[in-house]
């Protein structure tokens, strides 16, 4: 999976994209779930929409119909699911079937749960913060860091 253009730019404030660059984002983080082989009801539950009816509407996700609402909530989970695919990209760079294999199989830091069910465990976005801490040591670096440094100004 390559880069898709727009889908990099969590920096910004989610109400500066423009129409297509949600169109963009909404297609790739579509393409990034897709690549995780999961079920519509997964990925409604992974985006935080659990209004039943949008499943109707994850095919124009997919196509780039429609793009996803703009809300704080699920551009918090588009950024850690974004993070989780680029880090699982770069420690697995050649193979699609380790990056599945990894977000499928038990892990000892997650209580021999698998990534998925630490993901699908919580309606927040914790469980892809977790994950994303997990695969992504950058990004747990910068929490990390963040957290002590809130401690000792605390």
């Amino acid at each position: 999976m390559h880069h898709r253009k727009g889908i990099n730019k969590m920096a910004k404030g989610y109400s500066d994209y423009s129409k297509q660059e949600m169109l963009d984002l909404t297609q790739g983080v579509m393409t990034y779930l897709d690549g995780w082989k999961l079920s519509a009801e997964q990925v409604l539950v992974i985006l935080g929409i659990n209004d039943a009816s949008k499943k109707r509407h994850l095919q124009s996700f997919r196509m780039g119909d429609k793009a996803f609402p703009e809300t704080e909530h699920l551009m918090t989970r588009l950024d850690h699911i974004i993070g989780i695919a680029d880090a699982l990209r770069t420690t697995f760079p050649f193979s699609d079937k380790m990056r599945l294999m990894w977000l499928r199989k038990p892990h000892r830091r997650f209580k021999r749960n698998t990534p998925l069910a630490v993901i699908m465990a919580d309606d927040s976005p914790n469980g892809l913060l977790k994950v994303r801490m997990e695969v992504d040591c950058a990004y747990g670096y910068a929490i990390s860091e963040a957290m002590r440094e809130q401690q000792a100004a605390g």
